[in-house]
């Protein structure tokens, strides 16, 4: 029931988040300006791509709750992901204040519960092939426990990216 209520809210932020585009219906690439399962999309610069750790530092100065928990590397990813083909290329965790203890008593450090996590893609087809419905290619996940208000936070964070 907790995994699928997390899925829920990450997939509803998701589909939020692809109408940041402000190109929508307009055959834009997959490239556009951002979306999170909760999803972020947002446009690579030329010279550095945007990875899981800038986007965070830009979230978080919109969403004041928002707490860096972690930095997942190849040695500690629980999906062992990081890095292999086709797969996010950087991944951050972060907590959120809002979120009472007492619900995620019993998770993990890193866990999605506790407030989300971003993982950031090589190109938006592997994102899409993660998430299903993302049209970019930094990926931003949110807690089912934050509510649709507190989500929408991260969405309109998220939504700046660049």
């Amino acid at each position: 029931m907790k995994k699928s209520l997390s899925t829920t809210a990450v997939t509803l932020l998701l589909a939020g988040l692809a109408a940041c585009s402000s190109n929508s219906g307009s055959g834009a690439s997959d490239q556009q300006s951002t979306t999170g399962k909760a999803g972020a999309s947002a446009t690579p610069t030329a010279s550095k791509p945007l990875d899981a750790s800038d986007a965070f530092t830009q979230v978080s100065g919109k969403v004041d709750s928002a707490k860096l928990s972690g930095t997942v590397t190849a040695a500690n990813d629980p999906n062992h992901l990081l890095g292999r083909p086709g797969q996010y290329t950087s991944k951050i965790t972060f907590d959120d204040t809002r979120i009472p203890a007492s619900e995620v008593s019993g998770t993990d450090k890193g866990d999605v519960e506790r407030g989300g996590a971003i993982e950031a893609f090589a190109t938006a087809a592997d994102a899409r092939s993660r998430a299903k419905y993302v049209a970019a290619v930094v990926l931003v996940r949110v807690s089912h426990y934050l509510t649709p208000v507190q989500a929408a936070a991260y969405k309109a964070a998220a939504c700046k990216l660049s």
